[in-house]
């Protein structure tokens, strides 16, 4: 019997959410709906210039990854999560909350010299979210951070795209696709982020390595992935990277696809006012589902629910009490 129902590898961020203006977006030279990497003396200089802005932020334990997990276990999973943090405030903020959250991590995991990340997430009035990322400890993640006691004792393994972007990252992420093939461990990865399809496509396309159990990506990922100009082009073409997948289509709701059929799941309606971390607990909560031997479907409409909810208010994640809730709805 698995110990954990899945084992996470990603960054381990603090994210600091601002809302600002779409002018103030243009004023500062930030890519809308992107995130982008910026070096520490960049990330301070965008704290600077929104200091007037800071009084209502809030601070919260992410990381794209992180979020994941951390939705799963709220849900009911029990997780592991390898990342790398450095011996720090921010550091020990993002400790505490993964320990809040029930999740599991590597012992030594504080005990890094350096500086934790940390992303700005900067939100505009519809709802859409830009976040400049400075990874610090966390551009370091390897092979090093994987416990292959725990991925052994795991249903599922899920992988941060964005660990693309980092060569000891992304030998991390071969590293723990290959371990979990030979256990028998089911596999899954997000394509996290536009610009991580765009630049990073071949680094991606050897973290997937012959084929994916279940693909998670939106529906501008999906496109620009497959080289489709339509989403059934798209979705047909994603057959070639996993077995399985889930497209989020925002508003529209989300296709699954479950290796036989494919599933259309509705959205859930809501007036949205910030984005950041949907595609994050729609991953969480659809796995959840899945580890619970829920079928496609089921998974898919707990999934859309949840970040449903989730866009509705402002934050990348829900309310610890808001987790029992949703499941009693599907």
């Amino acid at each position: 019997m698995s110990n954990y129902h899945i084992y996470g590898l990603g960054a381990a961020l603090v994210d600091t959410e601002i809302e600002v203006s779409d002018s103030d977006l243009q004023q500062f030279g930030v890519d809308k709906g992107l995130m982008t990497l910026v070096d520490e003396t960049r990330q301070h200089e965008l704290m600077d210039h929104l200091g007037d802005h800071l009084i209502a932020s809030k601070r919260a334990c992410g990381g794209s990854g992180a979020n994941t997990i951390i939705a799963a276990n709220y849900f009911g999973a029990k997780s592991f999560y390898s990342c790398k943090v450095a011996n720090d405030d921010t550091g020990q903020f993002f400790v505490d909350n993964m320990r809040q959250a029930g999740v599991g991590f590597p012992a030594n995991i504080t005990s890094n010299e350096g500086i934790s990340g940390k992303c700005l997430v900067m939100i505009t009035p519809d709802a859409e979210r830009s976040m400049n990322t400075f990874l610090g400890a966390s551009a370091q993640v390897s092979p090093a951070e994987l416990d292959g006691e725990a991925i052994g004792q795991s249903q599922w393994i899920y992988i941060e795209g964005y660990q693309v972007s980092s060569d000891s990252g992304r030998a991390a992420a071969i590293e723990l696709r290959q371990r979990a093939e030979q256990a028998g461990v089911k596999t899954s990865l997000s394509l996290s982020d536009p610009a991580m399809v765009e630049f990073f496509k071949d680094g991606l396309l050897e973290m997937i390595g012959e084929k994916m159990d279940l693909l998670f990506c939106n529906e501008a990922e999906a496109l620009h992935f497959t080289g489709s100009d339509t989403l059934e082009q798209a979705s047909e073409a994603m057959g070639q990277y996993a077995k399985c997948y889930a497209i989020t289509l925002g508003a529209k709701g989300a296709l699954v696809f479950d290796g036989q059929q494919q599933h259309h799941i509705e959205a859930h309606k809501v007036d949205a006012i910030d984005t950041n971390g949907a595609g994050d607990l729609f991953a969480g909560a659809f796995l959840y589902g899945l580890s619970q031997d829920w079928d496609y479907a089921r998974a898919g409409r707990l999934a859309s629910l949840a970040a449903g909810t989730l866009v509705g208010q402002f934050g990348p994640r829900l309310k610890p009490e808001q987790y029992q809730r949703l499941l009693a709805q599907v």
